[in-house]
């Protein structure tokens, strides 16, 4: 088939169907079940047939609360492949989120794992609309309400038909739905194995929820995309993770900067002599998303695992991947998200003109993989475009290689007595200290400079440190005026599903 045809998620599970039909795509680690993508078509039809006789019709919304598994993954597929919308559930962002996503999202169905029945029955009752629910068991799959039968035709989804529904995790306020196309996913699958240079041989140990775009797009539909395969636990384990590396024979995966920190802090127990275990000979890079990456980090995880880390960017609106460092020997930049990958980028100033290399602005999207809208908020959408341009929202510069660099978010921004502070600036002083496990800074209000700089800090296991120690240690790094006035220490700092830190909830939190 043209590969101009291949613009929806069911013609390139169709091919894969008719050109590979044996190869495995899918891979239970717990349970050692293997998905062909014969059986991943066969799946996909079946399900997109019991939709039909359920009567919910093409274009409807189909949501989903499970964990991670071969069926998650073949119910986002699935879903999408029949021309339906899914709309996955982030089952830990509390019942005040999940009731205004079930709701706002016009959702008709709800796939939903056993455990998470009794929260799913609390939000029923207080929807105003019947919604169906299919109870997943995560061995045996969907338990339909009915029994099998014929059901008429339906065109298969074009490419400019809605397939993917997220909500945003943001830091304030209620979450907003980003509508993604057919064309919009494929395009973001093919991004991300443009800028890996993925192909059929390589296989992904998936760790991130496929509630999130990054565990969704990186590591489900962009190896769907290259013929590759998957390896999917129902969860993350930092303790497992490298044995699955080694037992599944894996090439990649796509971690966020939590994970790698609970993977360094326990690679002293490890089994296996990184960089010469033949185990793992096959496990050719790990990728970081999501959140910023601080550059000692990065050089921490290649010094003890010998292996590449690869910095990138990607977002709800954009379908994932916009931004990737080129993969070895090419040159990777520490602190940079990289080049552009399958996307215009551009920085802007506040009017939307194009600002030279070397300066700050607001970064701007344009691509095949942008979201259409938001849906039923329109006045986000207006407020989100300049013209075609998505607006990310980060501000960022260019340097004169092209690599893109974010030194902050426009609504984190702190201004002190005038003076713009990039508080991810002062998060990466921090983390060179050997003590600190996590960190943010962030603008509170004061009545002498209208903000000042405070931070809030999560201290590693078997550390310890002073606040002095630590201001003094920013002030010699940033100087006085950039420097954290006071520092706060936490148990915990709020994160999202994929580990990026919400900013500005830390005001709320400082005793």
């Amino acid at each position: 088939m043209p590969e101009e045809n291949m613009t929806t998620v069911g013609s390139i599970i169709g091919r894969h169907a008719a050109e590979r039909p044996d190869e495995t795509f899918l891979i239970g680690p717990e349970t050692g079940s293997t998905i062909s993508f014969a059986d991943l078509k066969r799946n996909a039809d079946e399900i997109g047939r019991y939709l039909d006789l359920m009567r919910i019709a093409p274009g409807s919304k189909a949501a989903f609360m499970l964990d991670n598994g071969i069926w998650s993954a073949q119910l986002f597929l699935g879903i999408m492949a029949s021309g339906r919308i899914v709309v996955p559930l982030n089952v830990v962002a509390g019942t005040t989120h999940l009731e205004h996503v079930l709701g706002h999202s016009d959702s008709e169905v709800v796939f939903i794992a056993p455990r998470y029945r009794e929260l799913l029955d609390e939000l029923l009752e207080r929807m105003n609309r019947e919604i169906a629910v299919v109870t997943v068991d995560p061995v045996t799959g969907p338990a339909w309400p009915m029994r099998p039968g014929k059901t008429a035709a339906t065109d298969p989804p074009s490419a400019g038909d809605s397939a993917l529904l997220l909500y945003t995790s943001g830091s304030t306020g209620l979450p907003k739905g980003a509508l993604l196309s057919q064309r919009a996913i494929v395009s973001g699958g093919r991004n991300v194995v443009t800028g890996h240079g993925l192909a059929e041989t390589d296989r992904v140990l998936c760790v991130l929820p496929v509630y999130h775009i990054n565990g969704a797009m990186v590591t489900v539909v962009a190896p769907l995309t290259s013929g590759g395969s998957v390896v999917m636990p129902d969860r993350f384990s930092a303790r497992a993770f490298w044995s699955q590396v080694a037992e599944f024979r894996c090439t990649w995966s796509s971690v966020v900067p939590t994970i790698i920190k609970y993977l360094l802090d326990r690679s002293d127990e490890e089994e296996f002599e990184f960089g010469s275990d033949g185990r793992l000979s096959r496990f050719r890079f790990a990728r970081s998303a999501s959140a910023p990456l601080p550059a000692v980090v990065m050089q921490q995880w290649e010094s003890t695992f010998r292996v590449p880390m690869i910095e990138t960017l990607g977002l709800t609106e954009t379908a994932g991947t916009v931004a990737s460092n080129p993969m070895p020997p090419a040159p990777r930049k520490a602190g940079s998200v990289g080049i552009s990958y399958g996307n215009d980028i551009r920085i802007v100033d506040d009017d939307g003109r194009e600002r030279p290399d070397g300066t700050s602005g607001e970064m701007v999207v344009r691509g095949s993989n942008v979201l259409d809208g938001y849906y039923k908020n329109p006045e986000a959408t207006a407020a989100g475009f300049f013209g075609d341009w998505f607006r990310t929202g980060d501000i960022a510069y260019r340097d004169a290689d092209g690599y893109l660099f974010i030194t902050g978010r426009i609504k984190e921004l702190i201004i002190r007595g005038g003076e713009n502070i990039a508080p991810r600036e002062i998060d990466d002083v921090l983390y060179r200290h050997e003590a600190i496990l996590e960190a943010a800074a962030v603008g509170v209000d004061d009545d002498s400079y209208g903000q000042e700089v405070v931070a809030c800090v999560v201290v590693r296991d078997g550390h310890s440190c002073t606040e002095e120690e630590l201001k003094a240690f920013c002030e010699q790094a940033v100087g006085r005026v950039k420097a954290p006035k006071r520092i706060y220490f936490m148990d915990d700092l709020p994160k999202g599903p994929s580990g990026k830190i919400f900013r500005l909830r830390l005001p709320a939190l400082i005793p």
